[in-house]
């Protein structure tokens, strides 16, 4: 047992000043069982108080980890979604690319045709000249 600002005191110590000051033996006997009981619960709690800590910690440890999947797992799924949308956005604007470059090409195809004869004229008379 241990006072404040003083050195721990021994029971049979206690027992003695106890006894010296005219205090009934019996009396002091039970105080200093009682007070040996007191010691012996609170050091009980602090056992249990620690196991409870530990627990405590197991707990939370596993609850942050189950967490940290929940977030991994729905972070993949966001991404996806996110992968998946801008997959079908490109396909879309690729394939208007595409559409645009084959009206492009037929104009320029139709070009051709309408003045190719014309074409074919001026390269003759060219030819024809030198």
């Amino acid at each position: 047992m241990k006072f404040k600002g003083s050195k721990k005191i021994s029971p049979k110590t206690i027992t003695k000043e106890i006894q010296s000051t005219s205090a009934a033996p019996g009396t002091v006997d039970k105080i200093i069982k009682a007070l040996s009981g007191l010691e012996s619960n609170i050091d009980s709690l602090n056992e249990n108080l620690a196991d409870m800590k530990k627990q405590l910690s197991v707990k939370a440890i596993t609850e942050i980890d189950k967490l940290l999947e929940r977030v991994r797992q729905i972070a993949t799924k966001e991404a996806q979604e996110i992968i998946n949308l801008s997959k079908e956005k490109a396909t879309k604007e690729s394939a208007k690319i595409a559409s645009e470059g084959e009206a492009k090409l037929s104009e320029i195809q139709t070009n051709i045709d309408s003045h190719f004869d014309e074409a074919v004229q001026h390269v003759v008379s060219t030819v024809l000249k030198v």
